[in-house]
């Protein structure tokens, strides 16, 4: 790993239109007058730039993740909202570009909205959602000296990835996930656990902290089968979970679930037989995508912290069509975080901001909107940003130290009720 800044330094179509936000009461060449605290602090104004913070979202729209774009979405746009009616960034309003990252299977998508980002000139690519895009795409963007960040990614392998300190993430990775996800199947009584995980980084890191947990707690894996999450049925995968003869099931995967469950039921081992566990690729509100009940009972785990409805509904304003919410939080505090770093910095430049990402969030003041903490900034005082997500705090390897992982289960109506909220701490 390659880091070069201070000692607590670190982390839809091809083609897409952007989407430029801009605040109301603006002057003309990009400039705010607003007298909020983000402005202007008691201690004096606020540094300005030349230019206005320009961001770029990488996420799904297309792929076996567009589930999760509208959520993340959605939270950068309600972030760049607040931002900017909270007076913007350096004199200016923040200005947000949409892509298409699709998924690992279709990389032309991927690079072509990667490629068009970096052209336009955004200090920041927020994304992507997927472990398996990122790592198509990251060596392109750190040449590149901009900082890529993503709300989403949770492979253990970015922790240690040569990225020159311009990778950072608000998800937590797959190491915790993983112990609270077989803290949870060993606690409900489970000791023989087959493992269905698909072909990546994210579900082959996933499965393997997993595992780790499971044999730790005196657990034994039955059977890891590893599938292709393009294939056109899981017959033969779905056979060999049967023949291990397991008494849960943790399925590791994407919208190719709504696949494999069905093949569950026709072997007789479906989540009404034996438990099945999700994780955050495949936790979803399935309503009447599947029979009714069929879920009924079973579990899986989500990292971040509890929402209230307070900000649900924020972000059905941003977008009313929103039925799951996974990763919202994590992605409009990724937009917060850069925009504090940015005025920390006083600075638009991608290296100036990822030098301050660390310091926005932790060993300060302690601050929970933008407003809040622009406003400690303008008075010359160091901030740690807790957010919507989590309390954050960068590692030097730009993860989140501390993270909290929810433990949710399905209701007869195939949707999700939370059941509880752990916190874990990373080994440093």
């Amino acid at each position: 790993m390659t880091r070069t800044s201070r000692l607590w330094r670190s982390l839809a179509v091809a083609g897409a239109a952007s989407l430029v936000l801009a605040a109301c009461g603006g002057d003309d060449d990009g400039g705010s007058d607003d007298e909020s605290p983000a402005a202007t602090g008691d201690g004096g104004e606020q540094a300005t730039s030349e230019d206005p913070l320009r961001l770029g979202t990488l996420l799904p729209e297309t792929g076996n993740l567009a589930f999760l774009g509208p959520p993340e979405f959605a939270g950068v746009d309600l972030a760049i909202q607040e931002i900017n009616e909270a007076g913007g960034v350096l004199g200016h309003d923040v200005e947000v570009t949409h892509t298409d990252s699709s998924d690992a299977s279709n990389t032309a998508v991927t690079q072509q909205s990667t490629d068009s980002l970096l052209n336009a000139g955004v200090a920041a690519i927020i994304g992507a959602a997927s472990s398996g895009v990122s790592f198509t795409v990251l060596d392109r963007i750190v040449q590149d000296e901009t900082i890529m960040f993503s709300p989403a990614n949770t492979s253990p392998d970015f922790t240690t990835y040569n990225d020159d300190g311009l990778y950072f993430r608000t998800a937590p990775s797959d190491v915790l996930q993983g112990q609270v996800l077989g803290d949870t199947i060993l606690g409900d009584g489970h000791a023989n656990v087959a493992i269905m995980n698909l072909d990546d980084a994210y579900g082959n890191g996933l499965a393997q902290y997993l595992t780790e947990t499971l044999e730790s707690g005196g657990g034994t894996v039955a059977a890891q089968i590893v599938y292709d999450p393009q294939a056109s049925n899981y017959t033969s995968e779905v056979s060999q979970i049967a023949a291990a003869a397991p008494d849960a099931i943790a399925l590791i995967g994407f919208e190719e679930t709504v696949t494999i469950i069905p093949e569950l039921v026709n072997q007789n081992i479906g989540p009404q037989q034996i438990p099945l566990y999700f994780v955050d690729g495949n936790l979803s509100n399935y309503g009447d995508q599947l029979p009714a009940g069929l879920l009924d009972g079973n579990k899986g785990t989500q990292p971040g912290a509890e929402i209230g409805d307070d900000f649900r509904n924020q972000m059905l304003e941003i977008d009313p069509e929103l039925q799951d919410f996974n990763y919202g939080p994590e992605s409009y505090d990724a937009t917060v975080l850069l925009a504090l770093a940015s005025i920390a910095a006083e600075s638009v430049e991608s290296r100036d901001i990822a030098d301050n990402l660390v310091d926005v969030s932790r060993e300060g003041t302690a601050c929970t909107t933008f407003e809040e903490c622009a406003g400690l900034l303008a008075d010359g005082e160091d901030i740690d940003y807790n957010g919507v997500s989590g309390p954050i705090e960068f590692t030097e390897a730009g993860d989140p130290e501390t993270a909290t992982i929810g433990v949710y289960q399905y209701g007869p109506d195939n949707t999700l009720t939370p059941l509880d909220f752990v916190e874990r701490t990373m080994s440093e």
